[in-house]
């Protein structure tokens, strides 16, 4: 059975971009009688408000939709913690603690991740961190851990069969200095314990599936196939964010605009004034 999930932060009020991703996650398991199932990704330290979590409901129902809610990421630290010092340091030895700043890495790397961040120059790598780590960010051996998966692939629906290709986004965050968790353990572990078959995004997440399925192979995860869509564009060809005041969706309910309407506006392709599909897809391989 198909399952997709509709996976929001709640650090700001959800937008017209959210309401085509949770659209396009829902309406693909509901053609194949599927499940489509709402986590809340609650981690994300002083950022994160509990109380929008409620409005997230509340919008999802008001533009028509049913689902069936997953634990939140808050409920799971420990097993975030546990996986990455049990397993990917102590037993697979591809972990270790890190306390770089942003822009000591900004300054000294040399390389660009397909994500557009910088690439980690490998400082703690070369130089071990000693004593109290509980201040540190625990970064993930890429060399060692591509040797141990080996080759990998993955497939998107839209852009077909992909190449793994983990090591252009080097050393990357597992365990976070200010958060249990990285995006990347977190989603794909929450994905494989919510039994997700059909991971839907946005085209902005391509490049981290890359990391994601070399996780799941050092962890002996199960492999979904993945959904990468377009992305709702502003006037500038920006994508719509929370942080750019994109319009909140519960600004257009509580002004009483017609939800369902709005949903089947969006599933037509018609779209605001001032706000676009994206039409480019990746076709990496």
């Amino acid at each position: 059975m198909i399952v997709t999930r509709f996976a929001p932060s709640p650090n700001g009020p959800l937008h017209l971009g959210h309401a085509f991703s949770a659209l396009t996650a829902h309406d693909l398991a509901a053609r194949q009688g599927g499940r489509f199932l709402l986590r809340i990704e609650d981690i994300d330290g002083a950022r994160s408000r509990p109380e929008l979590a409620d409005e997230f409901r509340r919008d999802l129902e008001w533009l028509g939709l049913e689902w069936d809610e997953v634990p939140a990421q808050s409920t799971r630290l420990a097993s975030y913690d546990a996986v990455a010092h049990e397993l990917l340091f102590r037993a697979l030895g591809v972990l270790y603690p890190c306390r770089c700043t942003r822009a000591e890495i900004a300054a000294a790397a040399r390389e660009i991740a397909p994500d557009g961040s910088p690439v980690y120059p490998g400082t703690c790598r070369e130089h071990p961190v000693s004593g109290d780590t509980s201040h540190c960010a625990w970064r993930l051996d890429m060399a060692r851990a591509c040797a141990i998966a080996g080759p990998l692939g993955w497939t998107d629906e839209l852009a077909g069969e992909q190449q793994a290709r983990p090591e252009l986004f080097g050393d990357v965050v597992i365990l976070r200095k200010d958060a249990p968790a990285s995006y990347h353990l977190a989603a794909t572990m929450d994905d494989h314990a919510d039994g997700v078959t059909l991971v839907t995004r946005g085209m902005d997440l391509f490049a981290s599936t890359h990391v994601h399925r070399l996780l799941q192979a050092l962890l002996s995860l199960a492999v979904p196939i993945w959904h990468h869509h377009p992305l709702l564009l502003d006037t500038e060809g920006r994508k719509l964010a929370k942080r750019r005041g994109s319009p909140a969706l519960a600004d257009l309910r509580q002004a009483g605009e017609d939800g369902r309407a709005l949903a089947d506006r969006l599933r037509a392709g018609e779209l605001p004034a001032g706000i676009s599909l994206s039409d480019g897809l990746h076709s990496e391989s």
